[in-house]
C-alpha cells in the first residue's frame, strides 16, 4: 500500500501521551506540554496523559513507562534535549527505541536551523517506535515545539501511528 492508501486508511484520531521534562515547570505553567495538549485535541485527538517530570533519567523513564502502559498511539515528550549536563532525556528514552527515526532529527535540525541558524546543531531532537507507540522528544521552548508539531508531526501524525500499528 503505498503513502495515498495508507493517509486514506488511517484512522482520523489518535491517543496521545504528553511528557514535559524540566525542573523549574509544574503542570500549571507547562507553557509547552499545554500547548502540545491544546494543538493535539484542536485536531481532535484525544490525551491520555499529561506529565511533568524533573530532569532525572530514572524519573523520565518512570514516566514514560507510565504514559506506555495506557498504550498511546504517540508520546509527545518536550524538554531535556540540549547538552548541559541535565539534559537527559535522550539518554532515558533512545535506548528504549525499538526503532529509531532517523528522519524526525535531520528534519527538525533544517527547519531549525531555518529559523535559528547554527544553534540548531545544540538540539539531540529525536524520535522512535517503542513497541507500538510512536515517541517524539523535542526541545522544550514553545517556539520549538510549535515548529516540530506544526511543521513535522501534527500534518502526518495519523499516518505515522498507523504504520506504527501495523495497518
Amino acid at each position: 500500500m503505498g503513502t495515498t492508501e495508507h493517509r486514506k486508511t488511517a484512522s482520523k484520531r489518535v491517543t496521545a501521551a504528553v511528557i514535559t521534562v524540566s525542573t523549574s515547570r509544574t503542570i500549571i505553567d507547562d507553557e509547552s506540554g499545554l500547548w502540545i495538549v491544546k494543538a493535539l485535541e484542536k485536531e481532535g485527538h484525544k490525551v491520555l496523559l499529561h506529565r511533568v517530570v524533573t530532569d532525572d533519567e530514572a524519573a523520565i523513564s518512570r514516566v514514560l513507562a507510565e504514559a506506555l502502559a495506557l498504550d498511546p498511539g504517540v508520546v509527545l515528550m518536550n524538554g531535556g534535549t540540549g547538552i548541559t549536563p541535565t539534559d537527559v532525556t535522550i539518554e532515558a528514552v533512545s535506548p528504549l527505541f525499538d526503532k529509531h527515526l532517523p528522519a524526525f532529527s535531520a528534519l527538525f535540525a533544517q527547519l531549525s536551523f531555518d529559523q535559528i541558524d547554527a544553534a540548531a546543531v545544540l538540539s539531540r531532537a529525536t524520535a522512535g517506535l517503542i513497541g507500538k507507540s510512536l515517541v517524539f522528544c523535542m526541545p522544550g521552548s514553545k517556539k520549538a515545539v510549535k515548529l516540530a508539531m506544526e511543521g513535522l508531526i501534527l500534518p502526518e501524525i495519523t499516518h505515522f501511528v498507523s504504520h506504527a500499528r501495523g495497518h
